[in-house]
């Protein structure tokens, strides 16, 4: 029998999806109570109900489409032993699944934000710093079994694969006519490729 402290969960997670599409149709700055609602079928009086605050129901959108660029992709690598495997799988995890992707969508709207809002500046640099350190894991135990050979440190690895992954996913966002999601695969692998010493076949 579902409990109504179940039920009240589940209505939350149907404002926070309904906020992420409104915000892809309104932009992070201009979404307003009365649009999330129309995405929800509720009244605003009934997303008011379960946030009293608008500004804490965004955040909490944006953290559930920022799961997948880290907690998510941590578990999905943790099961895979070879390195160079894990390297390649991270690449391919951190791209857009199409120019439609939500997630990647609304990462590239809080990027827009975040010059006037301090709170969105923190909750991608926060992102950033994870997904840096992710790649840094990766790289590390790679040297340390010898399947890479490594031309610089870790960290300006790692940082530059962040970087080429944020920027070639604003690119197929934007519909670039000749870059897709395989196509920037291939880019950034052929970057990793150059720093590890590895092949590091797709």
């Amino acid at each position: 029998m579902t409990t109504p402290r179940k039920r009240r969960a589940d209505r939350r997670g149907d404002l926070i999806e309904a906020a992420r599409r409104a915000m892809v149709l309104h932009g992070t700055d201009g979404v307003q109570i009365k649009q999330v609602a129309a995405e929800a079928g509720l009244t605003s009086g009934a997303v008011l109900y379960h946030y009293s605050d608008l500004q804490d129901l965004l955040i909490d959108a944006h953290h559930a489409g920022m799961e997948r660029f880290y907690e998510l992709r941590v578990k999905r690598i943790a099961e895979v032993a070879d390195p160079a495997e894990k390297l390649v799988v991270t690449v391919r995890s951190g791209l857009p699944d199409g120019p439609d992707d939500t997630d990647v969508r609304l990462l590239c709207e809080l990027g827009g934000a975040a010059g006037r809002n301090r709170v969105y500046a923190a909750l991608l640099t926060t992102l950033y710093d994870r997904q840096v350190s992710m790649y840094q894991t990766i790289l590390e135990q790679g040297a340390a079994q010898g399947v890479f050979t490594l031309t610089e440190a870790t960290l300006p690895i790692a940082r530059n694969l962040v970087a080429l992954e944020d920027a070639y996913g604003y690119r197929i966002v934007a519909r670039h006519p000749t870059l897709g999601v395989a196509e920037a695969e291939e880019l950034i692998l052929s970057y990793a490729r150059g720093v590890t010493g590895h092949p590091l076949t797709a």
